[in-house]
């Protein structure tokens, strides 16, 4: 088989000679044959639509991710919809009941941005966008089901997202709070953890993301973090890759939260270099040292080394550090140098790599596990938002940790060595290893837990914590919160209401959808636009019946898109989301695909809204997606292509030179669905080439389509050579359509079969190939192409003769017996000089190996304008052809 790199030159033109004379004016014209099937298509709406459940199929929802409506489409789009649209049509022609949907996630920031820089209305340039790329989509071919389309900013599905946010709001997953939160001053607008990239805004690659203290509105998120990672067990037909970036991020963390008591350092001043006090000590037993009632907690995953503490470090904005600073302006000063470091850090993405600088409170904690006193320090790479806040600080044991000691002079201590040779006492010699941070390990220095290993340690230590009351077991996730309010317009409107007499007070049912206003001032500056219009901001509160004030701000737009899917099998519905029993027969989702850089904000909002749906009694299923498939990305000059990056190639364009069949089947052609494809217009081209041989070849042998039987003869060589080569590529497509998807291969696989067509063509003119033979061939050339190329395969279904709708017809099942794939290598030699080598069957006759010979495009260009006076066959070992 032709691999991906070499395929394109199996569409070279065909010789001058490849066809009998009179048959050149039979050509191939896409910009003819296309329109008018698409004018068919959009006249039938049924044609592609999904049959009520009650069918008796078997369903099949197939669906790629919606796209924004930018007004156009590029390459980068129309691979990732070939992909699918390939699919859906194969599943079709299966006998599969198909839900194949398309919508638009048609809020957010690039339309308000172009309503500022166009002077358009966001709605009016956003509805126009859809129209336009509707267009595109529709001449391409696709295959979608309109009759359910999604518009996620018309007020049938926003309406949802403001009843799903109240449900979650009488449940406590939606909250309202003061909070940290991530600004890019370019959008004017709040980001997600998710959507800041390294420290920079997900859509503006060269902002840094600033941090500000706002009230915002969140999801609670984290109540589900403990099933979002168990359940990726469940995900099997999920990308390793994908599974393996969401569990990452989710980030949970097992462990033990313990509780240091906090004693008042009466020995310190400001003026004393803060390291003189920074050691460690054993308190005295019973001397009554005098302790303040506070009390520091930290969070660590290895308390098997925590007689190895020998400092606590504080993040900068832990209210400890707050109460030490209040009385010491030399230690307020340090600590706001040091946050103003983490704060850099933190907005250039980069805390871990942090050069590390810390500050000694002059205050100290007692280890409850040993009662010794250590130090407390302020850390400018201790993260609030991270665990407590406060770290147990063991420098022999944690490379972060160690660096810190080392630079102000604070004591290492060695807990845990390596199970052999271990000294259980002492740690002697050890230093060349530091920091020694392997879990598989034996505890020293440790008191009564000395000698025990790593785990058993943790086990029986977190008791211990547990039981003398100053621990306990802990699991921690880096998942936060999702912040979803967004100070802009164009957006769901939160409907929420703020009343002095009752205070938060959420938008009655019967009053939805809160109506985004049509009519407004947009700017850029901070704050949503909203806040400025009255007539939106004051409202009456439904309790009191008083005056209320709205919420301006609106969500974000990752709420659209956690569960337009569902919308999808009923869109049409005004009394409730989705239809509840439709959802039950459709879902999961049995193919996704898109881009894997949605892996960790789309896919897991979307998750997580599955969930709450599970539990608000609406669905029954876990998760939304059974199978995901994450495509490469189209490569144009060095980069994606994108619009933002100036290298989009135009759909439009390729169609208008080659035709949209040609242009879907080179994405599919080019390489493998998920790495990435570098664009060559030469081989839309070749493509292109290819499918007018295909026409040319079904069009000048199309009556033997309609005679089906012909006498019972005896097999001949030459129509042994088709129908071994036609199953044997039915069996391919079939194979990869139900595993490897490896499309590229597919076509490479049909071209194949062309080829050997048209070199059997003077043995079908000779009467040595039996009409039925012939019309099997070209009847099951033109099913193995409908997925790729559907309009060509439309209008050579009916060339043929064929009454039943092509996107129904069964798909070709293959001969077991002749698709095997007993194939041997045999070398072609033309005077003696080797020109090629072919795969044949094994036991291939030299009937066979000649015609198979003959079929190779080397062998064509090499023998093309000679004349062949000679073919020496030794059949399993040679073929050389001697020629003039």
């Amino acid at each position: 088989m032709s691999d991906s790199k070499n395929t394109i030159e199996t569409a070279a033109p065909a010789p001058a000679d490849e066809f009998s004379p009179g048959k050149w004016e039979t050509r191939y014209t896409p910009s003819e044959i296309e329109p008018r099937w698409q004018a068919r298509w959009a006249a039938d709406p049924e044609l592609y639509g999904a049959e009520p459940a009650t069918s008796g199929k078997p369903k099949y929802y197939v669906l790629e991710m919606l796209p924004y409506p930018s007004g156009q489409l590029h390459m980068g789009h129309v691979r990732n919809y070939a992909i699918g649209d390939a699919l859906a049509r194969y599943m079709w022609m299966n006998g599969y009941n198909v839900l194949h949907p398309m919508g638009w996630d048609a809020f957010g920031l690039p339309a308000e941005n172009a309503a500022i820089k166009n002077n358009t209305p966001p709605r009016e340039w956003t509805l126009s966008n859809i129209a336009a790329m509707k267009r595109q989509m529709s001449r391409i071919g696709l295959s979608y089901d309109w009759r359910n389309e999604v518009t996620t900013c018309l007020p049938d599905y926003y309406r949802w997202n403001q009843w799903f946010f109240i449900r979650m709001f009488e449940r406590g997953l939606a909250y309202r709070k003061k909070s940290k939160v991530n600004w890019c001053p370019q959008c004017c607008t709040v980001l997600a953890n998710e959507q800041v990239i390294n420290g920079y805004c997900w859509r503006h690659e060269d902002q840094l993301v600033e941090q500000r203290d706002l009230e915002q509105w969140f999801l609670r998120i984290t109540n589900y973090a403990q099933e979002l990672v168990d359940d990726l067990s469940k995900l099997g037909g999920w990308p390793e890759k994908v599974r393996t970036m969401q569990r990452n991020w989710i980030g949970r963390s097992e462990g033990a939260e313990v509780t240091f008591t906090i004693e008042d350092a009466v020995h310190a001043t400001e003026d004393e270099h803060p390291t003189r006090h920074a050691g460690t000590a054993v308190l005295p037993a019973n001397e009554g040292i005098k302790l303040i009632d506070e009390t520091v907690t930290v969070f660590t995953t290895r308390i098997d080394t925590i007689f190895g503490a020998t400092s606590i470090q504080l993040a900068p904005e832990h209210t400890l550090v707050k109460q030490f600073a209040k009385s010491n302006t030399k230690l307020a000063g340090e600590v706001a140098t040091l946050l103003e470091q983490q704060t850099k850090a933190r907005e250039a993405g980069d805390v871990g790599a942090i050069e590390k600088h810390g500050v000694f409170t002059g205050h100290y904690a007692v280890n409850p596990f040993n009662n010794e006193r250590i130090p407390i320090w302020v850390g400018n790479y201790i993260l609030l938002d991270y665990g407590t806040g406060a770290i147990m600080s063991v420098p022999a044991h944690d490379e972060r940790d160690y660096e810190f000691a080392k630079k102000y002079g604070l004591e290492i201590r060695i807990v845990i060595l390596p199970r052999r040779g271990v000294d259980s006492e002492s740690g002697q010699d050890s230093d060349q290893m530091l920091p020694y941070t392997a879990e598989d390990s034996l505890l020293i220095n440790s008191g009564d837990f000395n000698t025990l290993g790593n785990e058993e340690a943790q086990h029986k230590m977190a008791a211990f914590a547990e039981e003398h009351k100053f621990g306990t077991a802990k699991v921690t996730f880096r998942l936060k919160d999702w912040g979803i309010s967004r100070q802009r317009y164009w957006g769901t409107p939160i409907p929420m209401l703020y009343c002095e007499k009752d205070g938060i007070v959420p938008v009655p049912d019967e009053q939805l959808p809160v109506l985004l206003p049509e009519n407004i001032a947009i700017t850029q500056q901070g704050g949503s636009p909203l806040a400025q219009l009255p007539e939106f901001l004051n409202a009456i509160c439904p309790k009191c019946g008083g005056p209320a004030r709205r919420e301006t701000d609106t969500m974000d737009t990752f709420v659209d898109s956690s569960w337009y899917f569902y919308r999808y099998t009923s869109a049409k519905d005004g009394t409730a989301p989705f239809d509840t029993a439709a959802v039950a027969y459709w879902f999961p989702i049995d193919q996704y695909i898109g881009g894997v850089e949605h892996a960790i904000l789309h896919l897991i909002y979307s998750r997580f809204w599955t969930k709450v749906m599970r539990d608000l009694g609406l669905i029954k299923n876990d998760e939304p997606v059974e199978r995901l498939f994450t495509q490469g990305m189209v490569i144009k000059d060095g980069a994606k292509m994108s619009k933002s990056k100036g290298n989009v190639v135009s759909p439009d364009d390729m169609i208008a030179r080659y035709g949209a069949d040609a242009t879907r089947a080179y994405a599919l052609f080019a390489t493998t669905p998920d790495r990435d494809l570098e664009w060559q217009e030469a081989g839309v081209a070749g493509v292109s080439r290819f499918l007018s041989r295909v026409y040319r070849f079904v069009m000048n042998y199309k009556e033997s389509a309609g005679r089906k039987t012909s006498a019972a003869s005896a097999p001949t060589a030459a129509s042994q050579v088709i129908q071994r080569k036609l199953h044997q590529t039915i069996r391919k497509l079939t194979d990869d359509f139900g595993g490897r998807w490896h499309f590229n291969t597919c076509i490479a696989a049909i071209m194949e079969l062309v080829n050997t067509l048209i070199a059997s063509e003077a043995a079908i003119a000779a009467g040595e190939v039996p009409d039925a033979v012939l019309a099997d061939a070209l009847r099951s050339l033109i099913l193995l192409l409908a997925p790729f190329a559907p309009y060509l395969a439309f209008e050579l279904w009916e060339q043929i003769g064929e009454k039943e709708n092509l996107l129904r017809a069964r798909w070709p099942k293959y001969d077991e017996a002749l698709a095997r794939e007993d194939e041997i290598e045999v070398p072609v030699q033309i005077n003696g000089k080797l020109r090629s080598v072919i795969r044949v069957a094994a036991d291939a006759t030299q009937e066979m190996l000649r015609d198979t010979a003959m079929a190779d495009e080397k062998v064509k260009a090499a023998t093309d304008g000679k004349q062949i006076a000679k073919a020496i066959i030794v059949p399993g070992k040679l073929v050389n052809l001697v020629v003039k």
